[in-house]
């Protein structure tokens, strides 16, 4: 986990992606697949965090800044979905600045859309912010602003 939050440390700085603390790292180290080079070094990572019975998110894919456009961010969205199809799972959610690279990886803007209402029931008990965001709730509005919610049907 400290290599992961070495290599997203920087896209924290530039605001690229949301800062998270050392124990949600901790947290959620199953959910991550990483890249490495054949000597070891960390080039990438991604997580996918199950939402509903149907729905994850893909959260915290980061590249090396030398290996951007090389492929690395591809094969991590890759084996992140089929984790994701492995699990059943039908529709994958992200919040990006990287709205180009998840259109050519087969995401839509979410726009305005809006969540079945018995499903938002269920959702909103949640205290995971990635499911706030998915619902666009108003407490997430500040961490959210200039990123746009995404979703791809598998």
């Amino acid at each position: 986990m400290p290599g992961i939050q070495k290599l997203v440390e920087p896209l924290v700085q530039r605001r690229i992606l949301l800062g998270k603390e050392a124990v949600t790292f901790y947290e959620s180290v199953q959910e991550f697949r990483v890249a490495e080079t054949a000597d070891g070094e960390l080039i990438g990572c991604g997580a996918l965090h199950v939402m509903w019975s149907d729905l994850a998110e893909v959260r915290t894919l980061a590249v090396a800044d030398p290996w951007l456009g090389r492929g690395v961010g591809r094969a991590l969205l890759e084996r992140l979905e089929g984790d994701a199809r492995e699990l059943g799972l039908s529709r994958l959610f992200c919040l990006t600045f990287e709205v180009a690279f998840f259109e050519r990886n087969g995401f839509e803007d979410m726009g305005t859309e809006t969540v079945d209402p018995v499903l938002y029931a269920e959702l909103v008990r949640s205290t995971d912010e990635g499911v706030a965001e998915f619902l666009d709730l108003a407490r997430v509005k500040p961490n959210t602003l200039g990123n746009t919610r995404m979703l791809k049907r598998l």
